[in-house]
């Protein structure tokens, strides 16, 4: 009878501890608990003004006013420790200000670390009308990070989780 049992309780053990590597890794891929990632929920779904899409890419949602916003992702984890950066803004103009004074800061919440990097801020567009104030930032380490907009009289921020 052991002898029956024996191979029943090998596959049983195996088949456990697959779901446990599994749930781990699951874990590993999304931000954890800790770190306080803006989500969907904590914005009202802010809706940007036409011509902007009212909806962001797969897998992202806009984020905060017609005076300042961005696309963030909606399991709130970047990949990579440089990331390219897109803030809109309505009436924004590339044509008179091809190079915005946006100016990004961010700290990291989770552990200390020097605070992230951010290139000069240039233009882009999805289409021509739909023009966006564009940077490069370079996080120094991976983790929990809080980043700033700075634009003029506005300012936007919010938490992302930045992994491998």
């Amino acid at each position: 009878m052991f002898m029956l049992v024996l191979p029943l309780l090998i596959l049983l053990s195996l088949w456990q501890a697959s779901l446990a590597q599994g749930s781990a890794t699951a874990r590993l891929d999304g931000a954890p608990e800790t770190c306080p990632v803006t989500k969907p929920y904590q914005a009202s779904l802010f809706v940007p003004p036409s011509p902007y899409p009212p909806k962001a890419s797969a897998g992202d949602f806009w984020f905060g006013s017609d005076r300042l916003w961005t696309a963030l992702p909606v399991n709130g984890t970047w990949r990579g420790l440089r990331q390219k950066l897109a803030f809109y803004r309505e009436g924004y103009d590339w044509h008179t200000e091809p190079q915005p004074r946006l100016k990004v800061t961010g700290k990291r919440l989770d552990s200390p670390a020097p605070p992230l990097l951010s290139d000069h801020a240039t233009y882009g567009w999805a289409k021509p009308e739909q023009t966006a104030m564009v940077t490069g930032i370079n996080f120094p380490m991976l983790g929990c990070w809080e980043i700033t907009g700075h634009y003029q009289d506005d300012e936007l921020t919010f938490v992302v989780w930045v992994a491998k």
